[in-house]
């Protein structure tokens, strides 16, 4: 693949407690100029980056639920339909995983379903187009899980499913990718974040299926 190829499939992402002005400035400059999917930041960041990026092809992506998945399904829809009226196009949420823990799926299914029905209300009244991608933080969860927690999220309405926050304690695994896109299928996008640090890595996560890649080292991996 070539770096362009690649780059276009690379979501900038700084998501940090302690990211400043200057280091989202640097993150949207960067983003722009290597012509990157996305830049994924925390809500907070949002009317910056698209700020910084008004004129150019950069989706602005966010985080809903962030990191851990487990506040109440209304806050979630709440914060992700707020996110897309200042300006995201694409909102990460992290699923409840607790509930898939338990098994209680028809829990998870509207959570999910709650931010995709903000996401579209909001996109309609703002004219924007809004992506919901589902993190499913695959390090705390079998491989059934991952399959039925990838059903779940397609029946719901989300249009990624996304293997990590990179907060867990793993990241992306092409193992997990693969049998995510073998759940999904071909309409629903793969997402690979957490760990994906260079060239070969973030190869093997497209080679398994991920259409996008989540990753703080995305110049690294486009200059080799």
């Amino acid at each position: 693949m070539t770096n362009s190829e690649i780059a276009k499939m690379i979501d900038h992402t700084n998501l940090k407690a302690f990211a400043r002005t200057a280091d989202i400035e640097k993150l949207c400059k960067e983003a722009a100029e290597n012509k990157f999917a996305s830049v994924c930041v925390n809500s907070v960041w949002v009317k910056k980056a698209v700020q910084m990026l008004s004129g150019t092809d950069v989706e602005i992506c966010t985080v809903v639920g962030f990191p851990l998945g487990a506040c109440n399904h209304d806050t979630k829809a709440f914060e992700a339909g707020s996110a897309v009226k200042d300006g995201a196009t694409e909102v990460d949420m992290v699923i409840d995983i607790g509930a898939v823990k338990d098994g209680r799926w028809d829990d998870v299914e509207e959570d999910i379903s709650g931010v995709v029905v903000a996401v579209q209300k909001a996109s309609e009244e703002s004219g924007r187009k809004g992506l919901v991608k589902v993190i499913l933080e695959n390090c705390y969860l079998e491989k059934d899980e991952i399959a039925q927690a990838c059903r779940v999220c397609v029946k719901a309405g989300a249009d990624f499913v996304k293997t990590s926050t990179g907060f867990g304690t793993g990241g992306a695994t092409a193992e997990d990718v693969k049998l995510m896109r073998e759940t999904v299928g071909k309409d629903v996008g793969v997402k690979a974040a957490g760990g994906i640090r260079d060239r070969a890595t973030a190869i093997s996560m497209i080679e398994a299926g991920a259409n996008r890649i989540g990753c703080s080292a995305g110049i690294a991996i486009i200059k080799g």
